[in-house]
Formats: C-alpha cells, sequence, structure tokens
C-alpha cells in the first residue's frame, strides 16, 4: 500500500499565448477547472499504475466530487478530511503555446489537515508499506516522525522546496525525487554551490551525502538521472511535441514508486515513468492528463 500525504487542488487552467506579463491584462483562449494538486497527482498516476493508494489529506467540504473522482480512480479516501471551515487549495495555472506553464497557489484546506487524520493513517499502515509526501500540506516533519516510528518506507518529493527540508532526516528515508533547481537548492542548504547544469555533481554530491537513498533527479526534456549507493543511471527523455507539462512530474513519480513497490528494477522503473510522462505532456490538464497503464503499456510496445 502506498499512503500519500499530499495536496489535493481545484486546478483552474488558462490557455494562452504567452505567460502574463506585469501590468498586462491577457485573454485566455481556452479555460477548464480540473481536479490537481501535487498529491492529487500522484495519487492518480500511481493509482493508473496498478499500485493501492490511500490518500492523506484534505478538501473543502463544498468540493465533494473531489472524494467522488478518486473514489472512481481506485483510490482510497477514508482519510482525507473534509473541512467546513477552510475551503479546498486552488490553483491559478496558465499554459502558454510552448507549453510553459506558471501557476498561482491559495493552499487552503492543504494546510489544515487534522492532526488525528494524519496519526490514523499511519496507525492503519503495516511496517513496509510506503509514505509517498511532496511539501504542500502542513506538518510533513510530523508526517516521516510518525512513519518512521511505524517503520514504513517513506519516498519524499521536496516541491515546493523550502530551506527547512534539509533538516528533515533525510537519511533515514528510502526514495527522493528532485528536479535540477530542487537539487541545486538542496545542495546549497547543505553548503554546497553546484551549478544548475552540472547534473552528475548534483546526483553525486546527494549520493554521497544520503548513500542509502534511491536518489532521482528528474530533468524535464533532458530526461533523468538515478543513483543508489554506487548504481547510476541516466535515461534520455522519449521525444515527443509537448502541449502542457503541467502534471509530467508528477505522473513520472506515481508510475515510478509505483514501479518499485510492484517489484520493478530501477532501469524498468525509469522506462516505465518516462514513457507515462511522455503520453502526459501531449495531453493539457493536470489530472485529466495521467494517462492509464495500458496507454503506457502501448506507447512502449509500439517505439
Amino acid at each position: 500500500m502506498i499512503y500519500n500525504f499530499g495536496s489535493v487542488n481545484v486546478d483552474n487552467v488558462y490557455r494562452v499565448p504567452h505567460l502574463v506579463r506585469p501590468g498586462e491584462t491577457l485573454a485566455s483562449t481556452h479555460y477548464v477547472q480540473v481536479l490537481g494538486g501535487k498529491g492529487a497527482n500522484q495519487s492518480l498516476a500511481a493509482a493508473r499504475a496498478g499500485a493501492k493508494v490511500e490518500h492523506l489529506g484534505a478538501i473543502g467540504a463544498a468540493d465533494g466530487w473531489i472524494l467522488a473522482l478518486l473514489d472512481s480512480a481506485g483510490i482510497g479516501t477514508r482519510h482525507l478530511a473534509a473541512l467546513d471551515d477552510v475551503p479546498s487549495g486552488h490553483t491559478v495555472i496558465q499554459v502558454d503555446d510552448q507549453a510553459e506553464n506558471s501557476i498561482v497557489l491559495f493552499p487552503g484546506a492543504n494546510r489544515a489537515v487534522p492532526s488525528e487524520r494524519i496519526e490514523a493513517a499511519i496507525t492503519a499502515a503495516q511496517p513496509g508499506d510506503w509514505l509517498l509526501a511532496q511539501n504542500e500540506c502542513g506538518d510533513l516533519s510530523r508526517v516521516i516522525e510518525l512513519a518512521l516510528a511505524k517503520r514504513l518506507r517513506i519516498a519524499l518529493n521536496p516541491a515546493p522546496m523550502e530551506a527547512m527540508i534539509a533538516e528533515l532526516p533525510l537519511e533515514r528515508i528510502d526514495m527522493l525525487f528532485v528536479n535540477r533547481g530542487e537539487a541545486q537548492m538542496l545542495l546549497a542548504e547543505l553548503g554546497e554551490k553546484v551549478e544548475e547544469h552540472d547534473h552528475q555533481r548534483m546526483l553525486d554530491l546527494l549520493a554521497a551525502r544520503y548513500p542509502g537513498l534511491e536518489l532521482v533527479l528528474t530533468l524535464g526534456g533532458e530526461g533523468v538521472r538515478y543513483a543508489n549507493g554506487e548504481l547510476r543511471l541516466a535515461r534520455p527523455a522519449f521525444q515527443v511535441e509537448a502541449r502542457d507539462t503541467t502534471a509530467a512530474g508528477d505522473t513520472f513519480v506515481g508510475y515510478f514508486i509505483a514501479a518499485r513497490q510492484q517489484g520493478e528494477r530501477p532501469e524498468a522503473a525509469l522506462a516505465l515513468a518516462s514513457a507515462a510522462s511522455a503520453l502526459c505532456v501531449q495531453r493539457e490538464g493536470a489530472s485529466s492528463s495521467i494517462p492509464e497503464r495500458d496507454e503506457v503499456d502501448a506507447f512502449i510496445a509500439a517505439l
């Protein structure tokens, strides 16, 4: 089982010719409201990859459609609180004609997950289950502390990156997902200055600092790099025409952890997650762009 302590947002997505500039009023050419949030996206990706997922978090009580959507995807929601006094987290997302995006986030209920829900979820978990977490919900350090005490395996995607991430017991967790900017910021907090393009040095420094971790460094169109002990892997991105990169990273995380939980070797997990991301970026939206497992398998088989 994967217990995902993660954000659930209502995404308001606007298609624009270019990202709006300071002082500019810009007409959108298309608008859609969809389920989003790094946590919800990663839960959906892991579930569509075939994993059993329980989502831990909070939404506003007015957004019952979110529970219905997650339930229909086979994601457990008994640990997802519906709060009467706090609205759901939500975003305003601009996506331009080059598939770049800009996001304004209101955390809402994501920052008000009741502590009793967190404790109940970790209590229900079994040693060896996975805790997956990002940094869009409150009390991340407490969740990790409880998970360590329960002997859960822990995967962390520290987005958005903050200085406090370096203070977490990263040496005791199992898997860390970072993009190049997050890796650079984490290393800076650890006293290491690394150029943004020096991907190999980023990976080597993090692997030396946290030798027990599976490290996954995502590089967008440049692919992904992986380290675990002495093992180093690099995989290029599939060459596709990107329309919207909003959920690409979350799709990769969900598919990768699902594959590893199911016993796939790192090489196979990287291939599966990369293929899922390649399908994702060819579609618009966040949760709506995450592919089903049979689509990913067909994409790989057709290569």
